[in-house]
């Protein structure tokens, strides 16, 4: 079928990124991409599968739902759920060997007691809140340590912690949390625990070199996908060379002529300033093209920046043509990506629609059908 609004991913990109990220930090730390949201929506299947043809043997993701997604698509890869696992989904977890992260010493105490009520050990790894003020466990190390020595089947596995400002070079908050992290590290190795691992630092922390929170695994994201915010304030330079691996296309369905002074849109929020040649695509907020596009981002129509003219609807965008005449129904344009001699990745048109190239990335919709490449 022809498609409306189609993403191109380069898995040999997402490879090298990872690779990238790898050489970084050296043989000494383990690489644990992350690969919730659907890879961002890259694909979590085919993105796993690739990441661990690359060797990676941990992959990160949100959820339960999410990890059994992967187990049933045959990802072999250790798979750390980190975001929670509610009551309804223990089960579930334990039968598909995911690696919980705990949150609490409460829920601690309940995933030793189903552990050991199912006669199975199971490791999982301790999150130390050390500032970010949302998931974590916050309690003295005294307390940690005992709670940890009182499990019968449940095993630490990995210590880790989160982030909160790792971005702000105006902040002195992430060396804070990384000296919170390493005095709790340190008063559980007096107390004779000693996790296998010890992980802090997702992209921003990779790149800019925050060594000290490196430990001996860190938990990429934005990176493998090809992305390293800018950081805020005096930073250091960015350390890591890695490039998009996703260009979103969309097709162009109408093309009209209008006359000066003619409406376009819900609202008429743009009137023509002159006769003008339009072209109406076939992607709209639906897809995760921002709404807040309207009437001031851009799209690549043949090869040339094309301004977004008035409302982005639900299905359909309206661009300027003017520069790129000869395009008709049936042809491609670029949101994201490169053509000819433009370019625009996920941190512009986050920029335009005053957003993070996160939120641009993670919006694009299911409906937005993926094409993989091996180029």
């Amino acid at each position: 079928m022809p498609k409306r609004s189609w993403i191109e991913v380069s898995l040999p990109q997402i490879a090298s990124n990872f690779r990238a990220v790898r050489s970084l930090v050296g043989a000494g730390v383990e690489v644990m991409p992350v690969v919730k949201a659907d890879a961002y929506r890259h694909g979590a299947v085919e993105v796993s599968r690739a990441l661990f043809r690359e060797g990676a043997l941990w992959l990160a993701v949100s959820s339960v739902e999410e990890g059994v997604a992967l187990r049933v698509a045959g990802i072999e890869a250790r798979i750390l759920v980190m975001a929670g696992v509610l009551p309804s989904e223990r089960e579930e977890l334990l039968a598909r060997d995911l690696t919980p992260v705990i949150h609490s010493l409460e829920e601690l105490a309940t995933l030793d007691r189903l552990a050991a009520g199912r006669g199975v050990a199971i490791g999982y790894h301790l999150k130390i809140d050390t500032g970010m003020g949302r998931l974590g466990e916050r309690s003295t190390a005294e307390s940690i340590a005992g709670a940890i020595a009182g499990c019968r089947q449940a095993r630490l596995e990995g210590l880790m912690t989160h982030f909160a400002s790792a971005a702000d070079y105006n902040s002195g908050q992430t060396g804070e949390q990384i000296a919170a992290f390493h005095n709790i590290c340190g008063a559980l190795r007096a107390a004779g625990i000693e996790p296998e691992y010890r992980h802090a630092a997702s992209t921003i922390a990779i790149a800019y070199g925050r060594r000290e929170a490196w430990h001996n695994l860190v938990r990429p994201g934005h990176a493998i996908y090809g992305y390293v915010s800018p950081a805020r304030g005096p930073a250091p330079s960015n350390l890591l060379d890695v490039k998009p691996a996703l260009s979103w296309k969309a097709a162009i369905v109408a093309v009209k002529d209008l006359p000066a002074g003619a409406p376009i849109g819900y609202g008429a929020m743009f009137r023509a300033p002159q006769a003008m040649r339009i072209g109406v695509l076939g992607v709209g907020y639906a897809d995760g093209l921002p709404h807040r596009l309207s009437n001031r981002g851009k799209v690549i129509a043949g090869g040339k920046l094309a301004p977004i003219l008035g409302a982005v609807s639900m299905d359909l965008t309206t661009i300027d043509l003017s520069q790129s005449p000869h395009l008709k129904p049936g042809d491609a344009v670029t949101l994201l990506g490169g053509e000819g001699g433009a370019v625009q990745d996920a941190q512009q048109m986050a920029r335009a629609a005053g957003s993070i190239s996160y939120s641009v990335l993670c919006g694009i919709s299911a409906r937005v059908q993926r094409i993989y490449t091996d180029r």
